[in-house]
């Protein structure tokens, strides 16, 4: 296991799912942080889908001591650098290319790439990096298809994101090869937008309680 699979671990400390989240106002990022780390969501994902990400992620990890912030769908080296001197203390990005993981390799702050094919998976595994995000994780086979990863890919971990639902996401956390999951039920956006904070608090409670 790497040194930054091994910081990024330490950092989920067991959480077995990841809010990911998209922003539209950043005054709402500090609120909604604090809502979910209450509800024992401590780690989020704020992804770069929105013209106010960047300012949510500056906001959310300046505020919330409790909060573990990210930022997702990042997908060049400049969004790598900016989301990084935002505040970010772990990127996701939907795949991997040279030009994300020499950004990451010139960075401490750890890089959770996609890979969904066998070749993406090995080009991960011999950079360095065992512990993958699957995306768009539903739509490319589901937990059935990660299931049969596990055995030809031993030692490579996963955090499936992508159709992820309070409905399938204990099917993903029973797997052998799966870490947590990423999923945006738990902030739904017409929660975000109408301030409910105590209804997100209360859907990150319940999904806390999912475990491996």
């Amino acid at each position: 296991m790497s040194n930054k699979t091994e910081k990024l671990l330490s950092l989920l400390d067991g959480q077995p799912v990841i809010p990911v989240l998209k922003i539209d106002s950043a005054a709402d990022a500090v609120p909604l942080a604090r809502a979910l780390a209450r509800g024992g969501l401590r780690v989020i994902e704020i992804t770069l889908r929105t013209a106010g990400a960047l300012e949510a992620i500056r906001r959310a990890a300046a505020e919330v001591e409790e909060a573990v912030v990210g930022a997702g769908t990042i997908l060049d080296a400049r969004q790598f650098d900016e989301a990084a001197e935002a505040g970010s203390q772990f990127i996701v990005s939907p795949g991997v290319t040279r030009e994300l993981l020499a950004a990451a390799a010139g960075s401490p702050v750890p890089l959770l790439p996609g890979a969904i094919t066998p070749g993406e998976i090995m080009a991960a595994r011999e950079a360095g990096l065992d512990f993958l995000k699957f995306f768009p994780a539903e739509q490319a086979g589901g937990a059935a298809f990660l299931k049969s990863l596990a055995s030809p890919f031993a030692g490579i971990r996963f955090c499936p994101t992508g159709g992820v639902s309070a409905r399938n996401a204990q099917d993903y956390l029973a797997l052998p090869n799966v870490i947590c999951v990423g999923g945006s039920w738990i902030a739904p956006d017409d929660l975000v937008k109408a301030g409910r904070w105590d209804e997100i608090e209360a859907l990150a409670r319940e999904a806390n309680r999912l475990r491996r």
